[in-house]
């Protein structure tokens, strides 16, 4: 698996067990759980999306045949993925709209990097050119 793959696993990982830990939180915190946005945004973009993401890395590639479009495309939507999520979470914490929406803005850039490299990674192949056409025999 390629270096970009690992490490989109890896973060999300790392989110499902955040999103664990504020669930088993949120279980003993009653019905006006006040970190309940960052435990659905961990679980939605932690731990899904980032899976969703490193195995997007992994295999579309290879169903299209061809490699990865931009290697540095992908390396910034990891950094801007993950800054865009605990920025977010910073401004749910800090009860911060401005911060919150910054962050959110950030995350969808990531989306965006994902999105615009993934459909240059599968667009269509060109067709085949036909073979060009044999010269008549010569005749004797």
């Amino acid at each position: 698996m390629s270096r970009i793959t690992v490490n989109f696993i890896k973060c999300a990982i790392i989110y499902f067990i955040f999103a664990m830990l504020l669930g088993l939180h949120m279980s003993a915190g009653g019905p006006k759980y006040p970190y309940l946005q960052i435990h659905t945004h961990f679980n939605l973009l932690g731990w899904m999306s980032m899976m969703i993401y490193g195995v997007g890395y992994h295999i579309l590639p290879r169903f299209s045949g061809k490699p990865l479009w931009k290697e540095s495309l992908a390396t910034a939507h990891i950094w801007l993925a993950n800054i865009g999520l605990l920025g977010m979470a910073l401004g749910w914490l800090i009860q911060s709209t401005p911060v919150h929406l910054f962050f959110s803005a950030v995350e969808g850039l990531s989306m965006i990097f994902f999105a615009v490299n993934m459909f240059k990674t599968i667009r269509a192949v060109d067709p085949p050119k036909p073979a060009a056409a044999k010269p008549a025999a010569a005749k004797k």
